[in-house]
């Protein structure tokens, strides 16, 4: 499958190389997501997983701002008039972006810039690197509309980030995490200038296309699956992807330039 070409109708699409970029495209707004973009954004990440043509995933902050969440007027205010079996749906969607997200096979970079809250904290939370600003203000924002801050693996996802107390501080309170904090605790990868934000994540994504991307995809599962493994399972988990990469090319590739003391080119196979 080739998605050079592709045209979501609800979220900005476009690609610099093997790098693909999303942006939520509501900046008036400050992106809030709504049903439909969750929708178009679930079946774009299942589709990353067989993309031939993408190697990596930077998810963009737009106009300032990575996203609002759920938007108030389009989302939350139907919900309140749902039946158990719309509302258990419509979570069960947004869970399924995550599981997108983690099942799409390519290192997915978040950069987030201004606010970033909400879903669209979980949006960041589900990617596998994170850039941020010094004005990124970072709050899962659940149980200031009445909710439990359990939402689309929260709970699961941010202790395995940055520790199991301060995932309940935030989740609890729903209180804003500052930048310095986000990078203190390890959700940040890296805070940078909001001018450079966009171009560093690219150039951070542009590398890992370098390669090796087979086996970066190996290690993005690997990373998914061993939550819920022994240290057993997962050593020996480790032992059968190790051994499935040494049958690609780019295994002998890496050898042949170290032989010939040259840096490998890498060729994702």
């Amino acid at each position: 499958m080739k998605m050079a070409q592709h045209q979501p109708t609800h979220f900005i699409w476009r690609m610099e190389g093997a790098v693909a970029i999303i942006q939520l495209n509501r900046p008036e707004r400050k992106n809030p997501l709504t049903f439909e973009s969750y929708a178009e954004l679930r079946d774009t990440f299942r589709n990353l997983a067989y993309a031939e043509d993408v190697d990596a995933v930077v998810f963009a902050a737009n106009g300032g701002n990575f996203s609002s969440g759920g938007d108030v007027h389009d989302i939350i205010a139907p919900l309140v008039g749902m039946e158990m079996k719309d509302l258990l749906a419509f979570t069960r969607m947004t869970g399924d972006l995550v599981k997108a997200m983690l099942g799409c096979g390519k290192p997915v970079i978040a950069a987030a810039d201004g606010i970033c809250v909400g879903a669209g904290a979980i949006l960041a939370m589900a990617s596998d690197i994170r850039f941020g600003t010094p004005e990124c203000r970072t709050a899962f924002l659940f149980t200031k509309v009445g909710l439990a801050g359990c939402d689309m693996g929260a709970c699961a996802m941010l202790p395995r980030l940055i520790g199991q107390g301060r995932a309940a501080d935030l989740l609890y309170t729903g209180r804003t995490m500052t930048a310095d904090e986000g990078l203190a605790w390890g959700f940040y990868n890296h805070i940078v200038d909001a001018s450079e934000l966009e171009s560093r994540a690219i150039q951070y994504a542009q590398r890992l296309c370098e390669g090796p991307t087979f086996a970066h995809g190996i290690t993005k599962t690997q990373l998914n699956q061993e939550w819920s493994m022994s240290l057993e399972q997962a050593i020996e988990s480790e032992a059968q992807a190790q051994a499935i990469c040494m049958q690609t090319r780019d295994f002998e590739r890496a050898y042949n330039a170290f032989a010939d003391k040259k840096k490998p080119v890498f060729g994702g196979n």
